[in-house]
C-alpha cells in the first residue's frame, strides 16, 4: 500500500502565504500524476492542481496565479505553494497521487487524511 501524508496547514490571514507537503510512503513502483484537492464545508471536494511526473501542470481557475504546485520525485514529495490567500480558500486540503506497488500492479488513487487551511483575519 501508499500512504500519503500532508503537513503545513494552518490559520494565516488574508494576504498571507502557506506551503503544503505531501509525502507519499509505503511500497512504491511509481507515481505518475499527483495533486492537490480541497473540500470546504458544505461543498464538494474539487481539483486545485495537478502535476505530472515530468511536471506539467494545471491549475483551478480560481487559483490561477497565486498557487504553484511542484514536485520532488526523489523524495516522492508534492508541495503546494500558496501566495495571496483568500478566505474563500478556507477547506480541508487533501493529497492525491496515481501509483502503483509494483510493474504489473494496476494503477491506483490514493488519498491523505487532509490538513486544515483557513484564512481569516
Amino acid at each position: 500500500q501508499v500512504q500519503l501524508v500532508e503537513s503545513g496547514g494552518g490559520l494565516v490571514q488574508p494576504g498571507g502565504s502557506l506551503r503544503l507537503s505531501c509525502a507519499a510512503s509505503g511500497r512504491i513502483f511509481s507515481i505518475d500524476d499527483m495533486g492537490w484537492y480541497r473540500q470546504a464545508p458544505g461543498k464538494q471536494r474539487e481539483s486545485v492542481a495537478r502535476i505530472t511526473s515530468d511536471g506539467s501542470t494545471n491549475y483551478a481557475g480560481s487559483v490561477k496565479g497565486r498557487f504553484t504546485i511542484s514536485r520532488d520525485n526523489a523524495k516522492n514529495t508534492v508541495y503546494l505553494q500558496m501566495n495571496s490567500l483568500k478566505p474563500e480558500d478556507t477547506a480541508v486540503y487533501y493529497c492525491n497521487a496515481e501509483a502503483r506497488t509494483d510493474r504489473y500492479a494496476i494503477w491506483r488513487n490514493y488519498w491523505g487524511q487532509g490538513t486544515q487551511v483557513t484564512v481569516s483575519a
